[in-house]
């Protein structure tokens, strides 16, 4: 029998969740990659709550980036790329929206978000390495220095420094510290002590974690301390790291969870569709965000024969067979 007791405070409904942690201009991590375990649940929670002037911050990142982009969420944004496989190679409205000049932006390259968050999970001010001496990455900066004043946005995009222990020419490069308000991740258990752990490529997720101030973790299932405890080595996050816990089966939908379901290609190519008109995107918008009133709903939308079609061979972690085109 389940002692949920261990987590009872923890554990919320994704409105609660919202309600309780994210405010409009909060700065937001987000965990998964593309289009493999977005916190997509909590994502449209956002959106149905109207948060707005959000701080996005992410390695790389899909689905959940660019609805909430495309929501008008989101005000300003440091990642390292966006898109959706072959989906949609750069997101759709994350494209629109930097060229309309509708939110401000940064660009680094993925181990240059990854070692950003690092640096914040330990403490330190910040974390250099030589990645970006050569590249375009060190040339151009996308904010404005009217905004590095602000909290939560570095005053210059990097530093370059001679390395003190070589007299020698040796430049390193200085990266800022990511301190997130939140961070949400979406994983594939949660302990009933509050132990986490995401099966699969873990991406920057424990990072993001780690360094945010509040860590809101949505979960497939909710399993008993002795299953958590076996294979040990395979969890991900200690309780004392999580700040609410929201079980939402099929959270990352349409993205994939590894071992549970696939990504969905029927509502990804759909979206592919939708989110190039600014008339359809607010249509699908209206029928799959604020058009449904729980996430059950939502799922009653998707159909299970099509959930049945993306659900996981537990052996390979993903649908076999699956019609990816």
């Amino acid at each position: 029998m389940n002692n949920y007791h261990e987590i009872a405070e923890k554990l919320m409904s994704l409105e609660e969740a919202v309600k309780r942690f994210i405010n409009d201009g909060s700065q937001i991590a987000i965990g998964g990659f593309t289009i493999v375990r977005n916190p997509m649940a909590i994502a449209y929670e956002i959106i149905r709550q109207g948060i707005k002037d959000i701080h996005l911050v992410c390695h790389s990142h899909g689905q959940a980036l660019d609805v909430l982009i495309g929501a008008g969420c989101v005000k300003r944004l440091e990642i390292a790329y966006g898109g959706n496989g072959r989906y949609a190679p750069t997101c759709i409205r994350f494209k629109k929206a930097i060229q309309r000049g509708e939110i401000q932006f940064e660009d680094y390259s993925n181990y240059q978000m990854t070692l950003r968050f690092l640096a914040g999970a330990l403490g330190v001010p910040f974390m250099l390495t030589k990645s970006g001496l050569g590249s375009d990455l060190l040339n151009n900066e996308g904010f404005p220095q009217e905004i590095r004043k602000e909290p939560k946005v570095a005053n210059k995009k990097f530093a370059v420094m001679q390395n003190p222990f070589n007299e020698e020419d040796d430049k390193v490069v200085l990266l800022p510290a990511l301190t997130p308000d939140v961070a949400l991740i979406h994983a594939q258990y949660v302990g009933e002590d509050g132990t986490v752990r995401i099966k699969g490529l873990t991406f920057a997720d424990i990072e993001q974690a780690k360094s945010a101030d509040v860590v809101i973790v949505t979960c497939e299932e909710i399993v008993p301390r002795s299953f958590i405890r076996l294979d040990p080595d395979q969890n991900t996050l200690p309780p004392f790291f999580v700040d609410a816990i929201v079980k939402v089966p099929y959270g990352a939908h349409p993205t994939g969870c590894y071992t549970f379901y696939d990504y969905d290609p029927k509502h990804l190519n759909l979206y592919k569709k939708v989110a190039e008109d600014d008339r359809l995107f607010k249509e699908y918008l209206d029928e799959w965000v604020y058009g449904v009133s729980s996430y059950d709903e939502y799922l009653n939308k998707v159909g299970t024969e099509n959930l049945l079609k993306i659900k996981a061979n537990p052996v390979f972690g993903y649908a076999v067979g699956l019609d990816r085109k």
